[in-house]
């Protein structure tokens, strides 16, 4: 089986809402909903590989002090074994841009459940609405 580790960042603005971004199309899973994030790649570390997956994906850099573990969560997809890191973010540079013909969408952490979510990303829903 093969095994894919990730990174995923809850960005939480100063209102306390977290941006999430849709799967755009073409993509695996498209049109679901997911914290913005990916794949570690080789040399990286998992904190390296979220900073350029955020420049990457939404046109921001982000420092690693500013990089907060908060859980992680696994999921068998079928074709492969998924296991996600998740981080929390509350300071930037830079306006969020999505930059890969990606939706966008900052919500409240009570919300998130309403939008379309990849399986793998819906456990950590409550462990984020405890934080905010």
């Amino acid at each position: 089986m093969v095994i894919k580790t990730v990174v995923a960042c809850a960005l939480i603005d100063v209102d306390g809402k977290v941006l999430i971004n849709k799967r755009p199309s073409g993509k695996e899973y498209e049109g679901y909903w997911e914290f913005p994030g990916g794949k570690i790649e080789d040399q990286e570390t998992p904190e390296l590989a979220l900073i350029r997956e955020l420049r990457e994906e939404l046109n921001i850099d982000v420092e690693s002090s500013c990089l907060a573990p908060l859980t992680f969560n696994t999921h068998d997809y079928g074709g492969f074994y998924l296991v996600l890191l998740l981080y929390v973010c509350r300071k930037w540079n830079g306006l969020v841009m999505p930059m890969e013909d990606q939706d966008i969408c900052w919500v409240k952490a009570r919300d998130i459940t309403k939008y379309n979510i990849l399986p793998a990303d819906i456990p950590l829903i409550p462990i984020l609405r405890d934080l905010l």
